[in-house]
């Protein structure tokens, strides 16, 4: 058990945290093996340290220097990838968009048992927030777990302000995914996807973000109301 300590402080060195946030991130694994309902099956520290931890923080290279701008995480749920990046990137704002109250409620706590300043969670849905205070209000937009590709983006859009970058975690990838996901994004005012290969931890194989940048204005008709993004999905 106590060897993913080793690999926390393994991943630190990789992308040069400082030591407080390794205490954090410490803090949020002890956390979350603590918590049953979390809603996620892995909670062990010596997975998460991987599977949370290395995963969230492989997109530390794209999404770059914040410094005080802000980002949201869609369908947070525990805070992943939102929270490593909130602790990685001091200075910045998270928001930990979660539209399951229990949830959100039980995300609230490993925020401030860790003691992450800059997370805050929102427990509203991304169509209804994306309309109302979070519409351009974003730098960056993340989603890890969500749904397919034109639902994503969909759901980002409107939040992004111009040159904003959506960001999105993949597996294996999946051409007619992919061609959905870029004529989605053509119509919302978003980039084709650029597709970045990642290894977040060693061993780990088939995982990619998908990167897409906004060029223009989001029509006004979107987002469309709950639900419709994945009844009825782009294009």
């Amino acid at each position: 058990m106590k060897g993913w300590r080793t690999r926390l402080k393994q991943l630190g060195t990789r992308h040069e945290l400082a030591p407080l946030a390794l205490e954090q991130l410490e803090r949020l694994l002890e956390l979350l093996a603590d918590q049953p309902h979390a809603g996620t099956g892995v909670r062990d520290p010596v997975e998460a340290v991987h599977q949370h931890l290395a995963d969230s923080l492989s997109a530390l290279p794209v999404v770059g220097p914040l410094g005080s701008k802000r980002l949201v995480d869609i369908g947070s749920g525990a805070g992943f990838p939102g929270l490593p990046l909130a602790v990685a990137l001091p200075g910045s704002s998270v928001d930990l968009l979660e539209s399951g109250r229990r949830r959100a409620k039980i995300t609230e706590g490993l925020v401030a048992g860790a003691g992450i300043a800059g997370a805050r969670v929102v427990a509203e849905r991304a169509e209804l927030w994306g309309a109302a205070e979070g519409r351009e209000a974003y730098d960056v937009a993340t989603a890890r777990a969500v749904a397919s590709l034109p639902v994503v983006v969909e759901y980002a859009a409107p939040m992004l302000q111009d040159s904003g970058r959506l960001i999105v975690w993949r597996g294996a990838r999946d051409a007619d995914e992919e061609r959905a996901g870029d004529e989605a994004a053509r119509q919302l005012g978003l980039s084709s996807a650029t597709v970045h290969r990642v290894e977040p931890f060693s061993g780990a194989h088939s995982r990619h973000l998908h990167v897409f940048v906004k060029e223009r204005p989001t029509p006004e008709q979107f987002p469309r109301r709950p639900g419709m993004a994945v009844k009825r999905p782009l294009p």
